[in-house]
């Protein structure tokens, strides 16, 4: 798993125009979610598009570990025989869940009803990691956990003998803890319900009910409302699995930035629950349009194409925005130094919890570039120095998190002297095809040899 190996520093050069289509991976959350509810029904769920990326992968391993049989074709498509709600067998091993937050969390919550243990462990960076957040709700179903000092990996979770349904306040805006939550409510009796204050990615719902749970979903003065029916038989699915918003935000960053460049990012999903950092380019002036708009399996789909846009500027982005491009800060952060003015990001304190503490890893790269900005618990400013103004030349942490490798590696293709991360070998958790997608466009990405 990324974080278990030597690092692999890496250098962005300044690149010419870029140009062509990127065609990024498949979408990391759904992709999760395929194999975890696949597992969790009764048949066999058939799956194209995944995401191979090392944490999708440790995904497939754990199912297999709780008895469910994961197969990939030489076709490219997956196939999913599952064990159904409560089937799941008690592992013989350790579950690594290496960088992925998502898988852990997920897969934590849909065993706490089942009467088995298993533990749990990870890279340095998910060990690092806050679970309490997920331990304290399962809890509540009757689940044990026993972790090390501050509910960290590794973690062992015994599950519940006799489940009992429960009603739950997401206490920050976590599209994980709320699946969970859900995932766990499947093998309990009666109604489990789920409110969440500000609405996160809703994937999980959608493909719920594409499997056959009993879920409705409300909007009521609590906020929002999900009331699940506990025991159901899940439904076996086809699923093609649309390519991931959080991937298609580094070429279309990339392109943004980079003079003359005219990028086209086929098949990108656009659920509005994640497509926050579209709508915020475009308020700043990007050049970015989305062609082709239509649905797919449910969810919105359109083709994005993205051009140099010289003429950016800073804005104040929307506090309730934050929840929809939680996991795009990183990059936005970048493309906010070659805009003009400032760019304000406010209402971003759990970019503090996430593979890194990502506040404090942007602004400490961006400063050795040579971009003033200013950061508190919950916000983040950065100082834009106009399309040709950002110097470069300076050296990131990458802190094992792949989203602030790729971030300075796409201000290398822009920036006027190169940019370098210390360790560019998380990126494979994710986007295992970043650098050469990226050289196929026309950037300049190097792994530098000691």
């Amino acid at each position: 798993m990324s974080g278990h190996g030597a690092p692999i520093p890496m250098t962005s050069h300044k690149a010419g125009p870029l140009a062509g289509e990127a065609h990024v991976p498949g979408d990391k959350s759904i992709s999760h979610r395929s194999l975890i509810l696949g597992a969790l029904s009764v048949g066999e769920t058939r799956v194209t598009g995944l995401l191979e990326g090392e944490d999708v992968l440790g995904t497939a391993e754990a199912m297999c570990a709780f008895g469910a049989e994961v197969k990939r074709h030489d076709t490219g498509a997956w196939s999913i025989h599952g064990v159904g709600v409560g089937g799941f067998a008690e592992p013989e091993q350790v579950i690594d869940c290496g960088n992925a937050g998502t898988g852990v969390r997920l897969i934590m919550g849909c065993m706490a009803t089942t009467p088995i243990t298993a533990t749990f462990t990870g890279d340095a960076s998910l060990r690092s990691r806050p679970m309490g957040r997920i331990t304290d709700p399962i809890a509540l179903f009757g689940a044990a956990s026993y972790g090390r000092s501050g509910g960290r990996l590794p973690m062992t979770i015994v599950g519940s003998r006799e489940p009992i349904p429960v009603r739950y306040t997401v206490p920050m805006p976590s599209a994980q803890v709320k699946s969970a939550v859900l995932l766990a409510g499947l093998n309990a009796p009666g109604e489990t319900v789920v409110i969440e204050k500000e609405a996160t990615r809703d994937h999980t719902e959608r493909m719920l009910v594409g499997f056959g749970a009993d879920l409705k979903v409300e909007d009521t003065d609590e906020g929002r409302v999900i009331t699940l029916k506990g025991q159901p038989e899940l439904t076996p699915q086809t699923i093609a699995v649309p390519r991931d918003p959080s991937s298609a935000a580094f070429p279309v960053c990339a392109a943004l930035i980079t003079p003359g460049s005219n990028v086209l990012v086929p098949n990108i999903g656009l659920n509005p629950t994640r497509a926050g950092l579209f709508t915020t380019l475009r308020e700043m002036g990007a050049d970015l349009v989305f062609e082709n708009e239509r649905e797919e399996g449910g969810e919105p789909v359109a083709d994005l194409r993205a051009k140099f846009s010289p003429d950016m500027s800073g804005i104040r982005v929307p506090e309730d925005r934050a929840a929809s491009m939680i996991d795009e800060y990183p990059v936005l952060s970048v493309v906010a130094a070659f805009a003009t003015g400032k760019t304000e990001m406010v209402g971003v304190k759990e970019l503090r919890v996430k593979e890194s503490d990502r506040i404090d890893a942007m602004a400490r790269g961006l400063e050795a570039n040579g971009v003033t900005v200013d950061e508190g618990v919950d916000f983040m400013i950065v100082h834009g120095m106009g399309p040709d103004g950002v110097p470069g030349g300076g050296t990131a942490k990458a802190h094992l998190d792949h989203r602030i490798a790729m971030s300075f590696m796409i201000m290398g293709v822009a920036a006027q002297k190169p940019v370098s991360v210390d360790d560019g070998a998380p990126i494979a958790t994710s986007f295992p095809i970043f650098e050469r997608l990226m050289g196929d466009l026309g950037a300049k990405i190097t792994r530098d040899r000691s």
